[in-house]
C-alpha cells in the first residue's frame, strides 16, 4: 500500500475499534451496526491484501533474478553450440547459418535455443566430436526449461501484486463508503455527547501530508480528489 492508503487504512481501523468500543449503542441490526461490521471487514480485507502484496512483489523481484542467472546460462549455452557449428561448418558449408543467436529478446532467445535442439539432434556427432558434452541436447533443453520456470515465476509474482492492488482498492472503497454514512449516523446518534462526537472525528481524519518539495501542475487536482475522497 502506497503511504495514503496505509493512512485510510489506520483510519479505518481506529473507526472499526470506535465501534467495538461504543457497540452497545447500536443494534446489532440497525445501519450502524451493518457499516460498523463492513469496515470491519474492510481492515482484515486490506491486511490480508497487503500481505499478498509484499509477498507478491518479492516473489517478483526474486525471480527477476533467477530469470537473468537462467537467461545468461541458456545464452552461453546457445554461444558454445553457435561457435562449435563455425567449426563444423568447415568440413559442412552452411551448418554455421543454421545456428544463430538473436541480440535481444527474451522470447526469441527461447526459440532460437528450441531451434537449435533441434537443428543440432543430427549433428549431435559433430557436436561431440568438437569436445561438446555426449549431453549437450538434454543440457540445453534443460536450460531452456529453467529459464521458462524463472518467466512464469517472475510473471505469477506480477500478477499477484496486481491481483493485491486490485483487492486493496476495493477493499478501500467499500470501507470509505460505510465511514461516510457513519459521518452521519454517529453524530446523531451522540449529539447529546460531545466527547464521543470528537472521539469519532478523531478516530475517521484522515491526515493529508503534503509533500515538501514543489509539486507540479497536475498534483494539486490529484490531492484534493484523495482527500475528497478520504473524507
Amino acid at each position: 500500500m502506497n503511504s495514503l492508503e496505509i493512512r485510510r487504512y489506520d483510519m479505518l481501523v481506529r473507526v472499526r475499534d470506535f465501534g467495538a468500543a461504543h457497540a452497545e449503542r447500536f443494534a446489532p441490526d440497525s445501519l450502524a451496526a451493518q457499516a460498523f461490521t463492513i469496515v470491519a471487514q474492510a481492515v482484515a480485507s486490506l491486511s490480508e491484501h497487503a500481505i499478498r502484496q509484499i509477498s507478491g512483489h518479492g516473489s517478483a523481484r526474486q525471480a527477476t533474478t533467477t530469470r537473468a542467472v537462467a537467461r545468461r546460462a541458456l545464452r552461453g549455452q546457445l554461444d558454445t553450440i553457435a561457435r562449435t557449428a563455425h567449426a563444423i561448418g568447415l568440413d559442412t558449408p552452411g551448418v554455421a547459418q543454421r545456428f544463430r543467436i538473436p541480440r535481444s529478446g527474451d522470447f526469441p532467445l527461447l526459440a532460437a535455443a528450441r531451434a537449435f535442439a533441434t537443428d543440432a539432434a543430427p549433428l549431435a556427432a559433430e557436436f561431440i566430436a568438437h569436445a561438446l558434452p555426449p549431453d549437450f541436447i538434454v543440457a540445453l533443453h534443460t536450460g531452456i526449461a529453467e529459464f521458462e520456470a524463472a518467466i512464469g515465476e517472475q510473471e505469477d509474482g506480477k500478477m499477484q501484486h496486481i491481483a493485491a492492488r486490485a483487492g486493496i482498492g476495493e477493499a478501500l472503497a467499500t470501507g470509505l463508503a460505510a465511514v461516510r454514512r457513519l459521518d452521519a449516523i454517529v453524530p446523531n446518534a451522540f449529539r447529546e455527547e460531545p466527547l464521543a462526537v470528537a472521539g469519532w472525528r478523531r478516530a475517521r481524519h484522515v491526515e493529508y501530508r503534503r509533500a515538501a518539495h514543489k509539486p507540479d501542475a497536475s498534483t494539486p487536482a490529484v490531492a484534493a480528489a484523495d482527500v475528497a475522497a478520504a473524507t
